[in-house]
């Protein structure tokens, strides 16, 4: 076959979160892709851009000049943009790729390096943003009215070496933009390789990362990625360049341990990731007595090789650390490691291990904090019985302990704060949260608690800034996900939302409130079907979960079908006496069928029972009527919310 070459600029097109919301409902997806390629393949013949192949839910397109395929991608996003402004259907967003470079066509087809840079370029640009190479930018940058940024040296799959790549900032995120600040410099301590002769040291591993995302957190000027978001790079074959990317972070330290008895030999090294060139690399050969030097020693050399400056009480901090008893630390790090395992197990294997700490050393705050969140955790899943006062009450006096001990330990304040909030003390606890965040910008369950408590109170804009701290600091949590979602669900923001409920999918999460959250988002968006689909697919994915019958009930209570939907909520309470959160569940299906005495009547239980979360009732737009009744400030009242 006779073939041809030449240059031309080569776009790549792809529909954001495509195949997540196909497997969803295929035909409405489907729908969604012709739709956008109504809207595209017009403009690209406008601009005189050649459709090569379609790509599934993308396209690959050839123009004879950079200019006309900058000037379509510009074109396409802005019509996109318009539509989602216009209409509250389910958005468009498209990512677009542009390169300029040789290809050799073969019968219709284009082949060559530029095509398939074009196509690694494509993955980098944000949801409905346009990303092109420097070729690109070399054509266009003074033809176009928009302008253009500079992204960071980029590592392409497939490519060795990194490429420079600019983003079009479009008219609708200028602003963003121009009120951006530049954050503090990002840094991820990737979890640390254990390389002891017992396997079972692997929680001295885990636990001194941990430690070391604990200490570094202290450093103002440092922004460091939470465990949560860590772990997923556990023995990973990704390259630096590709987790700077993902987690947003312009550093990466990694490390081995290697314990032996009460030796240590622990390796250090900080990468650069843009040169992926290591910055600094340090062996330690200590005994186990010497862990806090050497967690302090890491964190200032760490600030000395970034060349920030460490503030005078900062470094008092650092230095400050009271060591705990050896055979008490090593207690504690399991504590810690079992505790991020939030099932009933984990968390009373955890609760076990702080006891045994604080025992083997009753002065060590970290461990009383530590034992504090672990009850607050298992009241609040609900694993405690009927013990849920008393396990409070003992959480208190943990927390209490702790910032006794050390008043300089964040976690200790966040701790604290936890508590308060559960026993409306909503002042002390706002005071306590943003002690710790003082001390410990960086702390994500602080923010995250803070957000929730914002949220109760009626200061939703302010929750939603603690959200985006929290979401800086642990990008991948699902929990933390669902809370943002939800929160810009109700704001009305669904396109902010949309974004959050695709990485819940993509994730393949059987969270129960991550589905939750996409059921309650396709409503939003007046698309029972495809929210009908969804609690389906849950219950493939959790059968026999009692929950799902307050949730089909409410499915139904929302599209008119009353009498299905009390028959389900009937057999919903009468097969879950003790479950927790029943009642509020039950408020809330009772609230879309719009029987408010029901509701109130739930409502009043939910509180005597003390699982009463208010922040659906105050904020969500379908509790609106709820709200307006004098009975619900009478219960705000009673929760010193009003």
């Amino acid at each position: 076959m006779p073939t041809t070459r030449r240059l031309a600029a080569i776009m790549f097109t792809d529909m954001v979160g495509y195949t997540a919301a196909a497997q969803v409902d295929e035909r409405a997806t489907l729908a969604l892709r012709n739709e956008q390629e109504a809207i595209v393949r017009p403009m690209l013949t406008k601009h005189q851009g050649r459709v090569v192949k379609s790509t599934g839910d993308g396209l690959l397109v050839e123009f004879d000049s950079s200019l006309k395929a900058t000037e379509c991608a510009i074109s396409i996003q802005r019509k996109l943009h318009e539509r989602s402004e216009r209409t509250t259907a389910t958005p468009i967003n498209l990512r677009i790729g542009i390169h300029l470079g040789d290809v050799e066509q073969q019968g219709a087809d284009i082949f060559g390096d530029a095509v398939n840079i074009a196509s690694r370029i494509q993955p980098v640009a944000e949801p409905g943003g346009i990303c092109v190479s420097n070729a690109v930018h070399e054509q266009v940058w003074n033809k176009i009215s928009d302008k253009l940024e500079e992204l960071p040296p980029t590592a392409l799959k497939g490519l060795r070496v990194q490429m420079d790549l600019y983003r079009v900032i479009l008219p609708w995120t200028d602003e963003a933009s121009r009120s951006a600040t530049p954050g503090p410099t990002g840094i991820a301590v990737l979890p640390f390789t254990n390389i002891s002769p017992d396997p079972k040291d692997e929680y001295f591993a885990d636990g001194l990362t941990e430690e070391l995302i604990s200490v570094l957190s202290r450093l103002r000027d440092l922004r460091i990625i939470a465990r949560t978001s860590i772990t997923p790079y556990k023995s990973t074959s990704k390259g630096v360049s590709q987790i700077g990317a993902e987690l947003g972070v312009s550093s990466i330290l990694e490390g081995s341990v290697r314990k032996s008895g009460s030796r240590l030999r622990i390796t250090v090294q900080l990468i650069d990731v843009g040169s992926q060139g290591h910055v600094w690399a340090h062996t330690y050969d200590r005994e186990l007595d010497d862990i806090f030097a050497v967690q302090t020693d890491i964190a200032m050399q760490v600030m000395d090789a970034l060349k920030l400056e460490l503030a005078g009480i900062e470094r008092t901090r650092l230095h400050a650390r009271r060591p705990a008893r050896k055979d008490s630390y090593l207690a504690y790090l399991k504590g810690r490691t079992l505790a991020h395992d939030r099932s009933e197990a984990g968390l009373k294997a955890a609760k076990e291990q702080f006891e045994i700490a604080i025992r083997l050393d009753p002065e060590n705050a970290s461990a009383y904090s530590g034992l504090s969140d672990t009850l607050y955790h298992l009241v609040t899943y609900g694993y405690t019985g009927p013990n849920r006062a008393e396990d409070i009450a003992l959480g208190r006096t943990y927390a209490a302990r702790a910032v006794e001990l050390d008043a300089d330990l964040a976690e200790a304040h966040a701790s604290l704060g936890s508590v308060y909030w559960y026993d409306f003390r909503h002042a002390d606890a706002e005071r306590e949260f943003l002690l710790a965040l003082s001390l410990n910008p960086s702390y994500p369950q602080a923010h995250t608690w803070y957000a929730l408590l914002l949220e109760e109170l009626g200061r939703p804009e302010e929750a939603l800034q603690e959200f985006a701290l929290a979401e800086q600091a642990d990008p991948l949590s699902l929990p933390l996900l669902v809370s943002t979602a939800q929160l810009l669900r109700w704001l009305g923001r669904l396109d902010e939302a949309q974004t959050r409920i695709e990485k819940l999918w993509n994730a393949k999460t059987t969270l129960w409130a991550g589905r939750t959250q996409m059921f309650e988002y396709y409503m939003a968006r007046s698309d029972p079907e495809r929210a009908l689909k969804v609690l389906d697919q849950t219950k493939e994915a959790r059968p026999g979960d009692p929950r799902l019958l307050a949730s089909y009930a409410d499915y139904y209570a929302r599209t008119g079908q009353t009498n299905r939907a009390i028959e389900l909520l009937r057999e919903f309470e009468t097969q879950t006496e003790g479950l927790p959160y029943r009642e509020v569940t039950l408020a809330d299906v009772y609230t879309s069928l719009g029987k408010l005495d029901e509701v109130f009547r739930w409502l009043e239980k939910a509180l005597e029972a003390h699982w009463l979360d208010v922040r659906n009732w105050r904020l969500n737009p379908n509790a609106a009527r709820v709200r307006a009744d004098p009975r619900f400030q009478a219960l705000l009242k009673r929760m010193k919310l009003a």
